[in-house]
């Protein structure tokens, strides 16, 4: 069973007009109207698992902002609300945000649906999203900057380390995700990737389960069955949400062993592995481009303003608290620039803004709204944390039209 780690210092909020400030509040706030930053991630259903701590990191930096003396000198509040897992209630949730709270910038969405949902409101209204997870690709708004990771940045290195002789030279895939537009797009790109490396779609397996999915005995034992017919296997999972407990607590049940069977996830980090008995996993992969274990003086700052928030040595930190921090600090660098929130003007300095990110690195964000990000692979240990065995020596530029779609051949990419 999950172990839902406690909210210490935030109660879970939901419904429109939540309003969230640092309670120090200078005198030379209270001249000027307030800058409303809008949280649009699920406190609620399947996705809640992984949304919460993303919530909590947008009012730790709406905090530690308005320690420094907020924005423009103002002071910034946190507007939450709760789309609850619900897709088309994300669309309701940002249009409240946008038209009613006015907020003038959203943190937000985690799955693809979320996002394919909200995006045509904050086109159609002008808003800014920060989309912090990791994602299929295929897209370009003007009204998005994505700080997660492009396929290019995630999903095909993880496969060429499969298939490398350190990642223990896979021959055959097993592709399983949950039946949305991230997982399904994200192996498109893969099948044609594999398919140019000389693997045929008969060395390929796919598999597709809903949200919240908790019978993984059948498609398991079919994982072991592929796997035994001669020819070194691994699994690639784009399963999303608390549907990762079952199914790894479902290979621990059938004995897979990361050395018989490694699986690689490109959805489950340090949040999602904190209430699980991680020892049957240990060996098994996952592919961000931050681990809470890298050891770089930005992450170790990082992870202590993060518990002097939360104040609780249980939870931790994951790749998408890291591109959330990331995009905030960028969004007040952008706002500072503009000398305005003006969405026009900051989307026009957002471009070229650079950070110095926990991962280690220094990101940028480019004129195709995607951040150049490391990749990194780690190994799951005991304790739930992920031991890095590979990463790129530099930084590298999201291909957010991946070439493994023919369709994108004459767009610009990077």
């Amino acid at each position: 069973m999950i172990h839902r780690m406690p909210i210490t210092r935030r109660a879970a909020l939901a419904g429109l007009g939540t309003v969230l400030a640092a309670p120090a509040i200078r005198p030379s706030f209270a001249q000027a109207a307030p800058i409303r930053v809008g949280v649009l991630h699920s406190l609620s259903g399947t996705m809640a698992i992984s949304e919460t701590a993303l919530r909590d990191t947008v009012l730790m930096m709406v905090e530690w902002i308005n320690g420094r003396g907020g924005l423009l000198g103002r002071r910034v509040e946190a507007v939450v609300v709760d789309p609850a897992s619900n897709w088309p209630l994300f669309a309701e949730k940002a249009r409240e945000l946008l038209a009613v709270s006015k907020v003038d910038v959203t943190f937000g969405c985690w799955t693809s649906v979320s996002r394919k949902s909200v995006l045509p409101v904050f086109e159609e209204l002008n808003g800014m999203l920060f989309y912090p997870v990791q994602y299929e690709g295929e897209e370009e708004s003007k009204n998005i900057f994505y700080t997660g990771a492009a396929p290019n940045q995630q999903a095909i290195p993880a496969v060429e380390y499969l298939m490398s002789a350190d990642g223990g030279e896979a021959k055959r895939i097993a592709l399983l995700g949950t039946d949305y537009v991230y997982p399904r797009t994200t192996n498109r790109i893969l099948r044609a990737f594999l398919n140019s490396k000389g693997i045929p779609d008969a060395d390929i397996m796919e598999e597709y389960t809903p949200f919240g999915h908790s019978d993984w005995q059948g498609i398991v034992s079919r994982v072991k069955r592929f796997a035994g017919e001669g020819k070194k296997t691994a699994i690639v999972s784009t399963i999303n949400g608390d549907a990762n407990v079952p199914f790894y607590r479902e290979l621990g049940n059938q004995g897979i062993k990361a050395e018989d069977i490694p699986s690689v996830a490109f959805s489950v980090g340090e949040e999602e592995l904190a209430g699980i008995d991680a020892r049957p996993l240990v060996g098994h992969l996952a592919a961000w481009n931050y681990f809470m274990s890298v050891d770089s003086p930005v992450n170790t700052e990082f992870k202590a303003m993060w518990q002097a928030y939360i104040k609780n040595p249980r939870r931790v930190t994951n790749d998408p608290m890291e591109a959330t921090y990331t995009g905030f600090k960028m969004w007040t660098q952008a706002v500072t620039q503009a000398g305005t929130t003006n969405v026009d003007a900051v989307r026009t300095a957002m471009i070229g803004q650079k950070v110095d990110a926990p991962s280690g690195f220094n990101q940028e964000m480019r004129a195709n709204h995607h951040l150049t990000k490391p990749v990194m692979i780690g190994e799951i240990q005991a304790d739930g944390q992920f031991n890095t065995v590979w990463k790129t020596p530099t930084v590298i530029a999201a291909e957010n039209w991946s070439p493994f779609i023919p369709e994108n051949a004459n767009r610009r990419r990077g």
